[in-house]
């Protein structure tokens, strides 16, 4: 197997969701997994002084439509189309992205992705209701109950924060980020550089 691929994650990207389906389909084919580090972006964009693009090219003319076109055209390319737009988005992620440490810590990060993915970005979850979350763990074969207090405890609590600085000393300011091995790549466009990498290791 060659190198894992690290993905520096957190839900309340959309570009989390967009870049997750086609960089699985890379790493299946080149018989490597993905690994999630969960961070929290807005403390990222704190400690970096970054803004999401939507606030931060806000005056300037055309790029933020230019940008939806070019996601529109990413949709389509792979195929994405059961993507819906959040209606609560920019929403507060820190509740799941703690309940995906514990997800990692029982060996199912990739069951619970997949499944909270679906939720927030195709099915609009509104990630605030504690029963509408707990429906969707269920659904996927979790104990909501179970992993809802594991992501409470104060070692989910650090180990957040702790991948949250971590990620920017390491050069992170954004997401999606990926690393392979020392390589980073940032944005979902860079996925065509990754495969290359990953072929170059075979």
């Amino acid at each position: 197997m060659t190198a894992s691929i690290d993905f520096v994650f957190d839900f309340v990207s959309p570009n989390a969701y967009l870049a997750y389906w086609p960089l699985k389909e890379i790493a299946a084919r080149h018989g490597t997994e993905i690994a999630f580090t969960p961070v929290l972006l807005g403390g990222m964009h704190k400690l970096t002084g970054n803004a999401p693009p939507f606030v931060r090219d806000a005056e300037i003319k055309g790029k933020n439509a230019y940008a939806q076109l070019e996601m529109q055209r990413f949709i389509m390319r792979h195929a994405l189309d059961r993507f819906r737009m959040n209606p609560a988005f920019p929403f507060r992620s820190v509740d799941i992205q703690r309940m995906l440490i514990a997800a990692q810590e029982q060996g199912r990060a990739v069951p619970y992705v997949e499944a909270m993915l679906r939720a927030v970005w195709e099915d609009a979850l509104d990630v605030a209701d504690e029963a509408a979350v707990a429906a969707v763990l269920g659904a996927a074969g979790f104990d909501a109950a179970d992993l809802t207090a594991r992501a409470r405890n104060e070692a989910a609590k650090n180990t957040l924060a702790g991948n949250t600085e971590q990620a920017v000393e390491r050069g992170v300011f954004g997401i999606p980020t990926f690393f392979v091995g020392q390589e980073m790549f940032f944005g979902k466009e860079r996925l065509g550089q990754i495969d290359e990498l990953l072929g170059e290791m075979a």
